[in-house]
């Protein structure tokens, strides 16, 4: 499972996956903290997904990225991404969601694993609408407006698969 954990004292999990960003189809600017490296960022948020997760959303991000990739390089894709991995493993990836490089932003950490040794921590630049959300649900969220810190770590609480 994942959790993201705001300075304000409040949490949520998720089985699945985690979104961080606006509300609405608009920019989330945050500062993103990830293996030591820092960065401003304009995007349209980011997915945080556990192994269970993997086969949803993430698999889909990955999808559109490696066609886009394949398209732009004309000798096909670079490398060959394997966006699914064990439903009970012990860490979280994350894919930032159409970053924008701009004056005032990067766009080079884009992807990452997540661990509760090197969390991920993002810093809202949003003044109203950032919401945290998990597993798709978007009416039970946590605020994430400017100046609230979220760290993203895999959760003390873990799955189990009944079959």
């Amino acid at each position: 499972m994942a959790k993201a954990e705001l300075n304000n004292g409040q949490s949520l999990y998720a089985v699945n996956d985690l979104f961080i960003g606006p509300k609405s189809h608009v920019s989330a600017r945050y500062l993103i903290r990830s293996g030591g490296r820092e960065e401003q960022h304009s995007s349209s948020g980011l997915i945080v997904s556990t192994g269970l997760g993997s086969t949803g959303w993430l698999k889909s991000l990955f999808a559109g990225a490696l066609g886009i990739a394949s398209s732009v390089v004309a000798s096909g894709p670079p490398f060959i991404a394997r966006s699914e991995f064990e439903w009970d493993a012990n860490y979280l990836l994350f894919t930032v969601r159409e970053p924008f490089p701009s004056r005032t932003s990067s766009a080079s950490l884009v992807f990452g694993r997540v661990t509760r040794e090197e969390p991920l921590v993002l810093i809202s630049q949003m003044p109203e609408n950032g919401v945290v959300f998990s597993d798709g649900i978007e009416s039970d969220f946590l605020e994430f407006n400017s100046g609230t810190q979220a760290t993203i770590t895999t959760a003390e609480r873990r799955g189990q698969l009944v079959v």
